[in-house]
């Protein structure tokens, strides 16, 4: 997959569909009986690139205050989705020190991976900011997760026809109709390219988390540091 390509296209394909008003407003957002849970492995970005991106969503804010915006402590890279969020699932279900030890074994020989946040992009649901790889070290890496899960009893709900390959940050979402929609879209326009910064990733993050991953909600299972 070629980044630059996808996130280009699903920018201009999204951009039109908010210019039209067509986004995707979240009911589910503010709602206190949400009960999706799921298991998730994350890259969580260093501060001074989470604080990047504070500015750039506080001068969204200063347009349109009432959305929704992740704070630093919610905000991340999802490696691989290993059990989707559905209603129902329950930590104390899991045999947490199973999926930790096959974890293990999948980071086994992975190599340096090295994200550079750059520019956001869009969907009719949120705004992300862009993810670009310098290889295909996390690519192969989510392909030895998928691959070791596949051959295990664990549950997980990783599909094969739905191959994540971006490294993408979600860092809004639309929680009510757009009051200033013209100033909206040309703030976008703005940090189109906007450099976040560039980190190694040095550590993983095994969580069971919420469909937002809100830090209140989510429960870190493990951490696994990068040797390389």
């Amino acid at each position: 997959m070629n980044l630059k390509e996808h996130y280009n296209k699903l920018y201009k394909e999204s951009i039109g569909e908010i210019s039209s008003d067509n986004y995707d407003i979240d009911p589910m957002l503010h709602a206190d009986d949400d009960n999706r849970f799921g298991v998730s492995l994350l890259i969580r970005p260093p501060v001074e690139i989470k604080n990047e991106i504070q500015k750039f969503l506080n001068e969204l804010k200063s347009i349109e205050p009432n959305q929704y915006y992740y704070p630093n402590t919610d905000i991340h890279i999802t490696v691989i989705s290993i059990i989707s969020c559905y209603d129902g699932l329950e930590l104390s279900n899991l045999n947490v020190p199973e999926y930790i030890e096959l974890i293990g074994k999948s980071l086994k020989n992975a190599q340096s991976i090295t994200i550079k946040c750059k520019g956001v992009t869009a969907s009719p649901s949120c705004i992300m900011i862009q993810g670009f790889l310098e290889d295909s070290s996390l690519n192969h890496l989510r392909d030895n997760l998928r691959h070791d899960f596949k051959d295990s009893t664990l549950e997980q709900s990783m599909d094969e026809r739905y191959v994540i390959q971006t490294a993408h940050a979600t860092v809004f979402r639309f929680s009510e109709q757009l009051k200033q929609k013209e100033e909206f879209l040309e703030l976008l326009e703005k940090y189109r390219s906007h450099d976040f910064g560039t980190f190694q990733v040095n550590q993983l993050e095994l969580s069971y988390n919420d469909w937002y991953h809100q830090d209140k909600l989510v429960t870190k299972l493990h951490e696994f540091k990068m040797t390389y």
